[in-house]
């Protein structure tokens, strides 16, 4: 990935779309997500909803953008973690000293393409 790619990604909030078994679609927006080994890392604070339809359809997409509009759309597939390695990455994450962390969505990037 791009170092400018993934700074735009690191440093702005991020929408993150999911779809329950239904095939209804929820998004939600998230912050300090964080780029580990070519893997998108979002921390589960308070989404209940969201976790429930990655378990069910790990298909997700992404969209985020900087001030200036230039961001990225991002399809990938999820997966949860509510212990070991991941977990403890995001609970080291200084931006989330005061939250309860209590698991950590891992996306493994199937496509990325530039907004317009």
């Amino acid at each position: 990935m791009e170092e400018e790619t993934k700074k735009i990604i690191e440093e702005n909030p991020v929408a993150l779309a999911t779809v329950n078994s239904e095939g209804n679609p929820h998004v939600i927006a998230v912050a300090f997500v964080k780029i580990k080994n070519e893997k998108i890392i979002i921390t589960n604070n308070h989404m209940n909803l969201t976790i429930n339809n990655i378990k069910g359809n790990s298909k997700v997409s992404l969209a985020v953008w900087n001030k200036d509009w230039k961001g990225y759309g991002i399809d990938g597939t999820a997966e949860y973690f509510e212990e070991g390695e991941w977990l403890d990455f995001v609970k080291s994450i200084e931006e989330n000293k005061e939250e309860p962390c209590k698991g950590a969505i891992i996306i493994s990037i199937n496509n990325i393409k530039k907004l317009a």
